[in-house]
């Protein structure tokens, strides 16, 4: 086990030590593993880190990026010592304090030939930094294409992986280590990892939301050839290769697959995937030593129950990170042999059936209703016992309950006639990633790697990073226009329109996404949480009744209704029962409303949370609310796993989508979960007990940090600190905030 996130890893130069970066919410900077003992020898904090690990031309210095502090920084390396790495200086490349952004945020790093001069890949102001290792002063800065994230540089070439575009950038670099830009070497999508074979005469590029590595003859400077790294199943994205080490002999190459949990081996001498080794959860660095395999997983174990554990009376700034979600997940190194043969053949078995590429598919129409219609709900951010724990048949605790049946009437009653699940996961951690698993069940990884420095709030927000950021196989809506079929989208990826008066009742919504804006909704308001969401249930009605009149419902709906999200204790805006109670009511309105329309038998209403990130759960951070609402739905209680991207896989196969990854193709479909005949009583919407127009009046500590609180957006937030005005708000400040006490879902699932 390791620290938090690491993304990068780098072999001393006598082979003894792996230098770590750690890049992760909780912590980060370098970590230090003796492969001779197994074990980590030395922390060492940054207030910055990010991708680029690199030594000097006579090893005795190692530099290791700084991300949002705009700093590389400078160790000295005694390979004798104990703890062999000294922090001695830093190289500054803006001007960024370690506290707010940075407008550089350094990725990769490499030595130039002449060993004076450092190539710094600038991966948030599309540049290329030159170092004069002599002053450690920038003396150069060249122009890349979107967001550079690798560099490799050898025999006066340097070489730049775009990770926002499509090309590897080439420069030529004099004796002074000056850099002239050269053609681009077109790669394919979003590039990431490189290396070369040992003349140099090929480069590999992993292109990591493709699922290929390219071949690049560097003498030629062109792409010759590419080697096919997807999942099997004939989908082509979801394996997310972006980390590549060669064989000592350069015979084979091993490739990080991140969403795979694997490490792909390629035969060079047949350009084939010949297996797979698995590792632990996302994998983001591969190292080979001999004949030993050097896997960094970025996520490790996984992750377990957050219930929180320390008093109110704590300061804030004492709370142990480890309990929020984005600080459960602790890295790891695993270490496997070069292995080949038979031995290769049953690992490969093993990471097939753990990523279920050995179930069969079958032909699924005929084990669901004719459902005709799907619509799409996206909420925010609760876990399972913050709002169902109260349910005695499902297993739940009731000391985590923060919205209880007389704040949530709906949402327990829907549960209850239609159907409990107790063992609902969101793939994500938090909503940079929660709204992509959502709708087109992957996130690259970009998203990934970017999103604890975006939760830290020190790294600039990325509103349109082009590719680096967009699923390559596209998002649900795509896949249901590719069919033929009619969408509406209702806020999910939507802003206000600049164009509109910013009155907010002629306030009107666009899509951020091209492909999504002709079937956006202009009056459903997007996330704003001064809007109630009976404003938003009031405009999704007055569509849904023109769809009554005409006979017409699109068959694709996608709602986002996020205000179970909350305002925390900030004074003036609604308490968060307020806020729940308000969602709540918007739901069952909802829900009447197809019940009671013409629509209701063909008709199928899917509830998730984007992600869990706000609230403690006693089996999992990742432990959330799901409704599945129909008039074929069976009630009771379902204990099995599901995610959302079996929920993606549900609504796939009801509406024969092509799937969008190997997530949802080889995903886990409620079909288990139906009738024979359909109960086509209407169901009639309760209001809760909790008043909708409570306000927050208060004036202290919470209300304070809550004033401080972004709420334009989905999650610029703390959300440790948040869960606990949260819990206070709710439960008083006298009020323990919980221990933990529970198993965590890995050992529930062992336990099967």
């Amino acid at each position: 086990a390791v620290g938090n996130m690491p993304i990068a890893a780098l072999a001393s130069p006598d082979g003894r030590y792996l230098v770590l970066s750690l890049a992760g919410w909780r912590e980060q900077g370098i970590a230090i593993i003796d492969r001779q003992s197994h074990a980590v020898v030395q922390e060492v904090p940054q207030r910055g880190a990010f991708l680029g690990l690199a030594w000097s031309a006579d090893g005795r210095t190692l530099y290791s990026s700084g991300g949002a502090t705009d700093l590389v920084y400078v160790y000295a390396w005694t390979a004798s010592s104990a703890r062999p790495a000294t922090l001695v200086d830093s190289i500054a490349l803006g001007h960024a304090d370690g506290k707010t952004p940075g407008s550089r945020y350094p990725a990769g790093l490499a030595v130039g030939a002449n060993g004076r001069s450092l190539y710094v890949a600038e991966n948030l102001s599309d540049s290329i930094a030159v170092v004069d290792l002599t002053t450690r002063r920038v003396s150069q800065r060249v122009a890349a294409d979107a967001y550079p994230y690798a560099v490799i540089a050898r025999d006066g070439i340097v070489y730049v992986s775009a990770w926002g575009a499509s090309t590897v950038n080439v420069f030529r670099a004099d004796s002074t280590g000056r850099l002239t830009a050269e053609r681009s070497i077109a790669v394919g999508r979003h590039p990431s990892a490189l290396v070369f074979n040992a003349d140099g005469s090929r480069l590999y590029v992993a292109s990591a939301s493709t699922d290929r590595i390219a071949v690049v003859d560097t003498r030629a400077r062109r792409t010759i050839r590419y080697l096919l790294d997807p999942p099997p199943g004939g989908v082509h994205e979801g394996s997310t290769p972006n980390a590549l080490a060669l064989s000592a002999d350069g015979a084979r190459l091993f490739v990080a697959e991140a969403d795979a949990n694997a490490v792909a081996v390629f035969d060079l001498s047949t350009d084939s995937l010949v297996g797979r080794i698995p590792t632990q959860w996302y994998p983001t660095a591969v190292d080979v030593r001999g004949d030993s395999l050097w896997v960094v997983n970025g996520k490790g174990a996984g992750s377990g129950p957050n219930p929180g554990g320390l008093q109110p009376n704590v300061r804030l700034a004492d709370v142990d990170p480890h309990l929020y979600t984005l600080g459960q997940l602790n890295g790891s190194v695993t270490v496997s042999a070069d292995v080949r043969g038979a031995l290769l053949d049953a690992l490969s078995r093993r990471v097939a059936h753990a990523n279920g590429w050995d179930v069969p598919r079958t032909l699924p129409r005929l084990q669901y209703p004719a459902f005709e219609h799907v619509v799409y709900i996206i909420k925010e951010n609760r876990t399972y016992d913050q709002v169902l724990g109260d349910l005695p048949q499902g297993d739940g605790d009731t000391a985590f309950i923060y919205f209880p049946r007389a704040v949530s009437p709906n949402h327990h009653a829907l549960a209850e006639r239609f159907g409990l699940f107790d063992r609902f996961f969101v793939n994500a951690e938090v909503s940079n990633q929660g709204h992509p698993w959502s709708t087109s069940a992957y996130v690259t990884d970009f998203v990934e790697k970017t999103t604890p420095d975006d939760y830290r709030l020190l790294r600039p927000e990325h509103d349109d990073a082009g590719d680096a950021d967009m699923p390559a196989a596209g998002f649900l809506w795509d896949a249901a226009v590719k069919k033929g079929l009619s969408v509406r989208d209702y806020g999910e990826y939507g802003e206000p329109d600049p164009r509109t008066p910013h009155d907010s009742g002629a306030l009107q919504t666009r899509s951020v996404i091209a492909s999504l804006a002709p079937h956006m909704s202009p009056t459903y308001p997007s996330f704003n949480l001064t809007i109630p969401d009976q404003r938003r249930a009031d405009a999704w009605i007055t569509e849904f009744r023109d769809f009554e009149r005409t006979g017409r419902m699109p068959a694709l709906e996608i709602l986002h209704l996020p205000n179970d999200h909350t305002g925390g204790a900030r004074r003036g805006l609604p308490t968060p029962k307020a806020y729940m109670a308000d969602n709540d009511l918007a739901l069952g309105r909802i829900v009447e409303a197809v019940s009671r329309s013409r629509f209701w038998k063909s008709t199928v209403i899917f509830v998730v949370e984007d992600d869990a990130q706000d609230g403690p759960d006693h089996v999992d951070s990742h432990r959330s609310v799901l409704l599945a609402v129909s008039a074929w739905n069976r009630r009771g209680v379902s204990h099995r796993f599901v995610n959302t991207t079996d929920v993606l896989a549900t609504i796939e196969e009801i509406l024969g989508l092509d799937a969008l990854s190997h997530f949802d193709r080889f995903g886990r479909p409620l079909r288990e979960i139906w009738t024979s005949g359909p109960d086509l009583s209407p169901y009639v919407a309760l209001t809760p007990a909790q008043p909708l127009s409570e306000l927050n009046v208060a004036s202290g500590a919470d209300a304070q940090r809550s004033s401080r609180i972004d709420l334009s957006r989905a999650d610029r937030v703390n959300d440790e600190e948040f869960s606990r005005i949260l819990w206070h708000s709710i439960k008083g400040r006298a009020a323990a905030f919980p221990l933990k006490h529970r198993a965590a879902v890995q050992e529930y699932v062992r336990a099967r």
